[in-house]
């Protein structure tokens, strides 16, 4: 190695810097010892500093090839004594190569593209709306958090905590809200006032003066009846409103209310006391709150559940170990009107039923009488069928309308077609077997049903003498249409087995059984002219196969049944036995098609009513 052409390179270093070190760095360079050339070539032009110190390329090649092999004799793992990381490749007494685009430039153009733009009106415009935007959008959102937070803390702070007389209401098994729910001061404080004169904190003389008219009327003993008197009301719609708001007026202070349904705006029309701040809420309740601000010391049960028969004994059981003295129904669903009944007839609970008030406009026309007398109602007439069936035929008083339909009056609209493609009609109501389309109600009809009512229930428990106008009798009637039957019968027997001795022949059929066909299949009349006088019951077609059973001995008992026969006068009957049952013709070559096809669709709506038998 020649220490000597280290030593002139060094040298040479040594005097370029000492030339060169007057020229001052830029403003935004950085000095690094390790370029000391590139450093100090800023500010010189190019064409001087290439002639002072020429570059690589003008210099002979058997020196370029000198130094490669002066560079090559050190090991790889030593960096040569005048070599840097940075200038490696560099010659030892050449300076480094000026870039003409190096990064002093770069750095120069990046800081006046800054200084430029900082000093841009646009540039400094569109930063201020930036900023602007984002400290609005800033204020905006925190406000928005802020105000939520507070309505949060608001609606926490209004939810009273328990334990501090507070009791936590459950809804009701049809999601109703619980009868405190949404009331106001002034109901709190009727409440309040309520619950003190149910306790006793209420001077009796302002009751006797509230009732004075009623004291008059029914006596001091027979206000004293109704006083003490337990009465439940089944529906509390139209009619079991206004018959709770005349029972609760008169005096009645023990009432159980039964009802799942709520109030809504189509009641208003019709309830006796719902507001529209009762929208909504279970019936139940609005008849207590409302009652409780006219009658405080009335005692209220609220059941807010459907009636069913599976729950008859437990929402008509005792109050306090007393019987109730009188059930109201105003349901107008046809199931539970007959479980009800049904179930009241049967354990002997006074009941009195009301029967359709709507499409009814006619108050001279609403009567009071026995079931078996109500004619020219649509749910009387459903309801006395369906009592028949099980045994009931009489016994339970209504109240009805002998109004008729007619041209102009209101009726039950049909169901729309679109309601029959959204699937089967009996899907579309709100609960099962409950009616599907909107009842026309006149508001005013009602009231006056749910009044006869609670006028009904006022007299029988004060023992106040009434009389109404008695239904026309008619047992007489189905014991000679029962009569005419059993002779037919016998006359089928010798027919068909000659000989016999058809007389006494026991029939399957009873005299209620004659009065459920006549009276709720063949609604009175004769199913070919449509006559209502002399009435007898014949089969429609021949029997075949065995009619009578005589097994026991001594004993000859028909196998008629009731879907068998057919209401006809008693000529047409004649001419019916002796054409089609004795003889060989049918009620097709006898009658027109119509009457056939009328008796034949009866016949089979009563196979669909003999499961209710």
């Amino acid at each position: 190695m020649d220490w000597r052409y280290n030593q002139s390179a060094s040298s040479s270093r040594q005097s370029y810097h000492n030339q060169y070190e007057q020229y001052p760095l830029d403003s935004d360079e950085e000095e690094y010892d390790e370029y000391p050339l590139r450093d100090r070539f800023q500010g010189r032009g190019q064409a001087q500093y290439r002639n002072e110190y020429p570059s690589r390329e003008q210099e002979p090649v058997h020196q370029q090839e000198q130094e490669r092999q002066r560079t090559n004799t050190f090991p790889l793992t030593q960096t040569p004594p005048y070599s840097s990381p940075h200038n490696a490749r560099e010659s030892p007494n050449e300076p480094a190569e000026p870039e003409g685009k190096g990064k002093a430039p770069a750095k120069e153009n990046m800081a006046s593209w800054l200084s430029r733009t900082a000093s841009s009106s646009q540039a400094q415009f569109a930063a201020t709306a930036l900023v602007s935007g984002a400290v609005v959008a800033g204020a905006i959102f925190g406000y928005q958090h802020v105000r939520r937070q507070e309505m949060v803390e608001d609606l926490k702070s209004s939810i009273p905590e328990l334990g501090r007389g507070h009791e936590a209401d459950k809804l009701t098994d049809f999601g109703a809200a619980p009868p405190r729910a949404g009331m106001s001061k002034e109901d709190e404080r009727s409440l309040e006032f309520a619950e003190r004169a149910q306790r006793g904190d209420y001077d009796d003389e302002l009751i006797l003066e509230q009732l004075a008219r009623n004291r008059v009327f029914l006596t001091d003993e027979g206000l004293a009846k109704l006083r003490s008197a337990f009465i439940i009301v089944v529906g509390c719609g139209g009619v079991g409103s206004h018959c709770t708001a005349a029972l609760a007026r008169s005096g009645v202070s023990r009432i159980r209310l039964i009802d799942f349904d709520q109030v809504t705006l189509s009641s208003l029309n019709r309830h006796a006391v719902a507001t529209l701040a009762d929208v909504g809420t279970p019936k139940v309740s609005c008849l207590k709150k409302r009652l409780q601000q006219i009658t405080p010391w009335v005692h209220f049960d609220l059941c807010n559940e459907l009636f069913s028969p599976n729950a008859a004994q437990r929402l008509l059981g005792d109050w306090d170990g007393r019987k109730p003295d009188y059930v109201v129904d105003a349901i107008d669903n046809i199931d539970s009107k007959v479980a009800l009944l049904e179930y009241c007839y049967k354990n002997n609970l006074k009941v009195i039923s009301s029967m359709g008030a709507g499409c009814k406009s006619d108050p001279t026309r609403i009567f009071i009488g026995d079931i078996s007398a109500s004619t020219e109602d649509p749910l009387s007439r459903s309801t006395r069928r369906r009592l028949r069936a099980v045994g009931v035929a009489s016994g339970i008083p209504v109240v009805y309308s002998t109004e008729k339909p007619g041209p102009g009056k209101a009726q039950l609209l049909p169901l729309p077609e679109e309601e029959f493609q959204k699937g089967s009609v009996g899907d579309l109501g709100v609960l099962p077997d409950f009616r599907v389309r909107i009842l026309p109600v006149l508001g005013t009809m009602p009231a006056v049903f749910g009044y006869a009512v609670a006028n009904h229930v006022i007299l029988n428990v004060t023992g106040y003498p009434s009389e109404y106008i008695p239904a026309k009798g008619r047992e007489k009637m189905y014991d000679g249409i029962l009569a005419a039957l059993q002779g037919s019968e016998e006359k089928l027997v010798r027919t068909n087995f000659p000989g016999e001795d058809a007389k006494g022949i026991k029939l399957p059929i009873t005299a209620a059984d004659v009065g459920y066909i006549v009276e709720e299949v063949y609604k009175g009349k004769s199913a070919i002219s449509g006559v209502s006088t002399r009435l007898l019951l014949v089969r429609w077609r021949k029997p075949e196969g065995k009619i009578v059973d005589l097994e026991v001995p001594g004993q000859k008992n028909s196998l008629v049944m009731t879907r068998e026969l057919v209401c006809m006068t008693k000529e047409e009957a004649v001419v019916h036995e002796r054409e089609v049952v004795r003889g060989s013709k049918t009620p097709e070559e006898l009658y027109d098609k119509d009457i056939v096809e009328g008796v034949e669709a009866r016949i089979r709506e009563e196979i669909g009513f003999e499961k209710y038998r």
